[in-house]
């Protein structure tokens, strides 16, 4: 006896995806039916078919693009269910950039609107960077090492957002990041703060590669400069963010949580609503943390 036939309503019940869905990844050939009634022209499907196609809807409900479904689909059948987790790990790169993205320009909207347009217009081109950094050391002002320390600091922002990094881009984000760091602590009178902010930097770029051990010592730095000059408010909430998402990529699922409660605790007592909003929404993005708002 052969298999059951299902139609495409039953397929749609069985496997979660909408009747429209299945027609259209039928005219894509993504997932064709096992046999179309020659009389009615109903799409029939076997019943070994639903679990292709739940994976269809799983990895489509991860905005997966349709390219990158069909090659995990292939790999599945295949056998391979570590390249569908590969595939998987990769678009879950390219979004976290895409948020760091989209939460950098929602701060940006925040300090137009907060400060004005001429405020907002008079911030550094992180574009200069490149001559900039050309200058021979030693030679610049006080006013150009804080500059060039900014400017650092938006490179490696711009690559944390680049959704399609190279080995390349990944190497310079790294010596961006750190060389940022160095030059704010060569400008006389800085203050913790940025220190702070350019220890959490380094920690995101090498949590954002997937290189726990130095994303927890930097993360750390950031906690240490944060106590030991008194400083609070947001920037003490990102720091126990830093160590939370360093020890989600070491695996570390028990610290990450603890953490984590940490940063939602610090994130109280932060002043303005907005940076509130910034750190929880940055929570989320931290691997297999909950909800927080």
């Amino acid at each position: 006896m052969g298999q059951e036939l299902l139609t495409v309503g039953l397929m749609a019940r069985r496997s979660g995806l909408t009747v429209k869905a299945l027609r259209h990844y039928d005219r894509t050939g993504l997932l064709r039916p096992a046999a179309v009634d020659g009389a009615t022209g109903y799409r029939l499907y076997r019943g070994d078919q639903v679990a292709e196609a739940r994976l269809i809807r799983l990895l489509r409900s991860l905005d997966l693009p349709l390219d990158q479904v069909r090659t995990a689909v292939a790999a599945w059948k295949d056998g391979d269910d570590a390249a569908v987790e590969r595939l998987a790990g990769e678009h879950r790169r390219q979004l976290d950039a895409r948020v760091t993205r989209l939460r950098g320009a929602l701060h940006r909207i925040d300090h137009l609107l907060a400060e004005g347009l001429h405020a907002a217009m008079t911030e550094t081109d992180p574009d200069e960077v490149t001559a900039t950094t050309k200058s021979a050391p030693g030679t610049g002002s006080v006013t150009d090492a804080r500059l060039l320390a900014a400017q650092l600091f938006n490179e490696t922002w711009r690559l944390l957002e680049l959704e399609s990094r190279s080995r390349d881009d990944d190497d310079r984000m790294i010596h961006t990041a750190h060389a940022s760091r160095y030059h704010w602590g060569q400008v006389p009178g800085v203050t913790p703060a940025h220190l702070v902010r350019g220890e959490w930097q380094i920690s995101r770029v090498y949590a954002v590669l997937g290189r726990p051990e130095p994303a927890l010592h930097h993360a750390r730095r950031v906690l240490g400069l944060c106590q030991e000059n008194g400083i609070g408010d947001w920037d003490l909430a990102f720091a126990y963010e830093a160590l939370a998402r360093a020890h989600a990529v070491a695996g570390d699922t028990v610290q990450a949580r603890h953490y984590s409660d940490h940063a939602l605790s610090a994130a109280q007592h932060i002043a303005e609503d907005s940076e509130r909003e910034l750190v929880l929404a940055d929570l989320e993005t931290i691997p297999g943390q909950p909800r927080y708002w």
